[in-house]
């Protein structure tokens, strides 16, 4: 499993958009043509996908 990176402003606005706690999650992958995010939880490393 690749480690996830800090979110950046713009991915931080989406998450809060979400309901998400931006300093809790890392960003796995960010596939912009399928327009999805994909996320590892900081602490308990649970995987979410967001839609973009």
């Amino acid at each position: 499993m690749k480690q996830g990176k800090r979110p950046t402003r713009a991915q931080k606005k989406l998450l809060i958009n979400s309901g998400l706690n931006p300093n809790n999650w890392l960003v796995e992958k960010n596939l912009v043509h399928d327009h999805k995010l994909y996320l590892v939880h900081r602490e308990t490393g649970k995987p979410k996908v967001i839609a973009v």
